[in-house]
């Protein structure tokens, strides 16, 4: 069975940014983005960085960075591991402005986590929320071995129980089976996010990102 962690999750936030900023021959401005659109968008520029056809740094940096100092409109924010070879920008092929991106070992899902996303959707205007797992994630197997770790390393270990549940000493099942139960907790345990799932405004989707291939697959 699963759990959403502990609550208190979001205070006030401040208002919506300004106007959107969106790039030459890419997804049209945020606002006109619906949920499935913000996901494709993404998974076009997955294509692309598979391909070595990335167009992101086609903008001038100079005019991206003037036109994004003061304001952010993300249409879509991706939870994924802080491992280092997971660099999101890069796999989505995305720029500054572009993406909202939080980043936590195991891609978990906790009330600051929460609070972020809530936030990207909420007040940001994002469309879609993508939990990325990947694979041979270090803090996964690390859990599914079960040895002791210094300092408070081992504490992320009870976040991925479920999944090594499910997948027993299958580390690939067990990395995709997290990804999917953060997925789930997201969507249970934010009413922010629940409301705008139910409402078609925004969609959550577990997905997987192989390391060596390049590719991000949707789990859901």
């Amino acid at each position: 069975m699963l759990r959403a962690p502990a609550a208190g999750l979001v205070a006030a936030f401040a208002a919506a940014a300004g106007a959107e900023f969106a790039t030459p021959a890419r997804a049209g401005a945020q606002t006109e983005l619906t949920p499935d659109a913000a996901l494709k968008e993404l998974l076009a520029g997955n294509q692309r960085f598979m391909r070595g056809r990335m167009t992101a740094l086609d903008v001038d940096l100079k005019i991206l960075k003037r036109k994004t100092a003061d304001q952010q409109k993300p249409f879509a924010a991706v939870l994924s591991c802080a491992d280092s070879r997971v660099p999101v920008e890069f796999i989505f092929d995305q720029s500054i402005g572009q993406i909202f991106v939080c980043r936590v070992a195991g891609n978990v899902i906790t009330s600051e986590i929460i609070a972020s996303l809530e936030y990207g959707a909420a007040v940001l205007g994002t469309k879609a929320i993508v939990v990325l797992g990947h694979a041979n994630c270090g803090a996964v197997k690390a859990a599914m071995q079960g040895k002791a770790a210094p300092g408070q390393i081992s504490t992320l270990y009870r976040y991925f129980q479920p999944a090594l549940d499910q997948a027993g000493s299958n580390l690939e099942l067990a990395i995709k089976s997290n990804a999917k139960i953060q997925s789930e907790l997201l969507r249970k345990g934010s009413t922010v996010v629940a409301d705008l799932v139910k409402k078609n405004l925004i969609k959550v989707t577990a997905a997987y990102y192989d390391i060596a291939l390049g590719g991000v697959t949707l789990l859901e």
